[in-house]
């Protein structure tokens, strides 16, 4: 069905653990993508695709960037981080 659609499969055969790797570290915080499933995505059912997005923005932009605090920026948000380097 994905070939059929011109669509890439992310993952070669299962069970192959490498195959995951570049969406596990898709942002320069290499498990940023782990915490977003952690702390949002595997609590909520998402009805529509509409609702997803939203809250993957709001949880993007409202809270990971703007109030969590990361250790690998010294205990700032990236917010903060960003400005401090500005």
């Amino acid at each position: 069905m994905l070939e059929a659609n011109g669509i890439v499969p992310s993952m070669r055969r299962k069970g192959n653990c490498c195959d995951n790797a570049p969406m596990e570290s898709w942002v320069p915080m290499a498990n940023w993508f782990h915490t977003l499933k952690i702390e949002l995505v595997h609590h909520i059912a998402y009805p529509t695709d509409e609702t997803a997005r939203r809250d993957l923005f709001a949880y993007i932009e409202g809270y990971y960037n703007r109030q969590r605090l990361h250790s690998a920026l010294g205990d700032l948000t990236p917010e903060q981080a960003e400005l401090q380097a500005a």
